[in-house]
């Protein structure tokens, strides 16, 4: 599925789609963001985060130089940058979270892990440059998921 995104704002509601589409859920994929730095990876996690409840107590960051932030919101999201571990494997603790299908993960430049150690289904967004904004190409990596096509159905307005 391809996502058009003509400017940040269209950024913004898309985060605000997903958190109305994955609130009240009980089991969630990992969302794998593949993108340009200042594609607007972090700008779709923060709205995403703060459109969900708990968001209060939430400060949205890029966790560039922790690796992972914890959003204790409703459901809870686990927000990973892998852009300083080029080139390394991230630790036990990393596949722990990816594979806790109760937590909403989000995995920023999830190219930097190797697709060996990707688990059996997530939702890959890569982003793209176009004429005006960014467009994302929406895909299912692994297994068929209902919960990729309820996704696809949610975010029609984006095509």
């Amino acid at each position: 599925m391809k996502l058009v995104l003509p400017d940040e704002q269209a950024t913004i509601d898309l985060g605000l789609a997903l958190a109305e589409f994955f609130r009240g859920r009980k089991k969630f994929l990992p969302l794998f963001l593949n993108g340009d730095l200042g594609s607007g990876k972090t700008t779709l996690v923060r709205s995403l985060v703060e459109a969900l409840p708990g968001s209060e107590n939430a400060e949205v960051s890029s966790p560039s130089f922790n690796i992972l932030n914890i959003y204790p919101t409703k459901p809870r999201v686990e927000h990973f940058d892998l852009y300083r571990l080029e080139g390394q494997c991230p630790d036990d603790d990393f596949f722990d979270l990816l594979n806790n299908k109760k937590s909403l993960t989000v995995v920023e430049w999830v190219q930097y892990l190797d697709i060996d150690f990707w688990p059996e289904s997530a939702l890959l967004f890569t982003w793209k440059p176009a004429e005006t904004g960014r467009t994302i190409d929406l895909t299912l990596h692994g297994k068929t998921s209902a919960l990729f096509e309820e996704l696809t159905s949610h975010l029609k307005s984006f095509t």
